[in-house]
């Protein structure tokens, strides 16, 4: 079967909720098969999604990620149970921790424990959408004596999870509905997808049954070097800006002397020299950027990989509207 083709909405601020939910209005349009919303330090997913889901009809809606520290889990099953029910069954949660940089700077929490909070908050959210009494004894989370005080969606929102290292994407395969990959080249997918398998085995379940979404950043402009620089820009950002977990999952890759080398230009402050050093070799691996034509055709590719259910066209945090919206038309479904 072919796979779908999702948008994940900007991560870098919008002018307004109206801009984010117009996209989602044309993603549909287009023939996206789901939009997922990051959720950072911007506008929160809850009330987007609620907005995108009165103004839409059949397109599904996501988030990509909720992470597992600033709310509870019990609070995240009531949200998921109520944005399947504001959609009429089109929602998807994607769950994970985020990383240390958000957690701690900006909720001011701990950053412990992120595998087992995210399995712990799959199991609690499973049990909360289903309508269960929620009767949990877990290493983090001690729960009992309530149920949602509404008849529980049918049906009940699938529960994904993010992951980049091989320990958090086997939790995916024997814990979630779907795995969240990102910052992938095909050779790290293909490892990574082991990882999957491994623990889809080790949970009794069958790793068919697991949707793969791939997130690809993508720009496609008439001029390919102003959309290669800003997609360059934006992987130079996460493996430099963001903690040390994406610079190790490229150097898990085979390119450790590439991350480190853009870590810490970025660290000290030479932007110039992150960018410099991720070539345009690399950065076909990981994106696809360039004219509309050649984005076209690198996604297509990635489609094409074995155990991708979907790819989720990204892009690149520095893009402007115009950018965003070129590349949403021109990879239109």
């Amino acid at each position: 079967m072919d796979a779908a083709r999702d948008l994940s909405l900007p991560v870098a601020a919008q002018p307004s909720l109206e801009a984010i939910v117009s996209m989602v209005e044309r993603a549909e349009n287009a023939g996206y098969d789901r939009v997922w919303l990051p959720e950072t330090w911007g506008r929160d997913a809850v009330t987007t999604l609620s907005v995108a889901a009165e103004r839409t009809d059949e397109i599904g809606l996501g988030t990509s990620i909720t992470n597992v520290y600033s709310r509870s889990p019990a609070l995240v099953g009531q949200t998921a149970a109520t944005l399947q029910e504001a959609s009429e069954g089109r929602f998807r949660l994607g769950l994970g921790p985020s990383g240390p940089a958000v957690i701690q700077q900006w909720h001011g929490q701990s950053f412990e424990s992120p595998l087992r909070r995210t399995r712990e908050y799959a199991e609690i959210v499973r049990s909360v959408c289903a309508g269960e009494e929620v009767d949990y004894d877990g290493e983090i989370f001690d729960l009992s004596g309530f149920r949602l005080r509404f008849d529980p969606p049918e049906p009940a929102p699938p529960v994904d999870a993010a992951g980049l290292g091989p320990k958090s994407v086997e939790l995916a395969g024997r814990f979630a509905d779907g795995w969240h990959a990102l910052l992938l080249t095909p050779d790290g997918l293909a490892d990574r997808l082991e990882d999957l398998r491994r623990g889809a085995e080790l949970g009794g379940r069958d790793p068919d049954n697991i949707r793969v979404t791939l997130s690809v950043t993508c720009c496609a402009l008439p001029d390919p070097e102003p959309a290669r620089d800003l997609v360059r820009q934006h992987l130079a950002f996460y493996v430099g800006g963001m903690g040390t977990f994406y610079r190790d999952a490229l150097a898990r890759q085979g390119y450790e002397e590439t991350a480190t080398r853009v870590h810490d230009a970025w660290q000290e402050g030479d932007r110039r020299a992150a960018l410099s050093a991720i070539d345009d070799e690399l950065l076909e691996e990981l994106a696809a950027a360039g004219t509309p034509e050649e984005v076209t055709s690198r996604v297509a590719e990635f489609e094409a990989l074995e155990g991708v259910d979907a790819v989720a066209v990204s892009f690149p945090r520095g893009a402007k509207q115009e950018a965003i919206g070129a590349t949403l038309d021109a990879l239109s479904p």
